[in-house]
């Protein structure tokens, strides 16, 4: 999202973009803007009539921040929340049906991400106003093809 926002435009773009990677519960996307606008991070304009809705700008303060954190070290180690593996991590628990039930839906759901992925990719990949954001997307791709393997490799073993 470049410009002006309200909070569900935010949500809309983030659900479109960063959320494939960094999911956000919907109640943070409303009232994060709020926090960064009394820190002088944002600016906000509310409508006084219909809606009243209300649309935050960057600051000259807030891209100052958000140049700064982007400066720092990245010293977190790759996070990765999935319930597929935590299912698997337990597994022991399971029947054997089970395990591999849930291998078989791995594999559709990182398929289906790929192909979202490719098709992304297809869209929006010559497109020099987004180059920036599409490297990430090469990650995404790199990680369910790994993932997708995975699962694989054990549904071909526990068949």
């Amino acid at each position: 999202m470049r410009g002006p926002s309200t909070s569900y435009e935010l949500k809309r773009a983030v659900n479109h973009s960063v959320g494939y990677f960094w999911p956000f519960p919907h109640a943070q996307l409303y009232s994060e803007p709020k926090r960064l606008y009394e820190l002088g991070l944002l600016d906000l304009q509310a409508e006084k009539d219909g809606r009243r809705r209300q649309t935050y700008t960057v600051t000259d303060a807030g891209m100052t921040a958000l140049r700064a954190w982007l400066a720092e070290p990245t010293e977190e180690p790759l996070q990765v929340r999935d319930v597929g593996e935590l299912k698997l991590f337990f597994g022991e628990f399971a029947e054997s049906k089970d395990i591999l039930n849930l291998a078989r839906e791995q594999i559709e759901q990182h398929q289906e991400r790929i192909s979202t992925y490719e098709e992304m990719q297809a869209r929006f990949g010559q497109r020099e106003d987004v180059a920036a954001r599409m490297v990430p997307l090469g990650l995404g791709l790199a990680i369910e093809h790994a993932a997708l393997r995975f699962w694989q490799d054990l549904e071909k073993e526990r068949s």
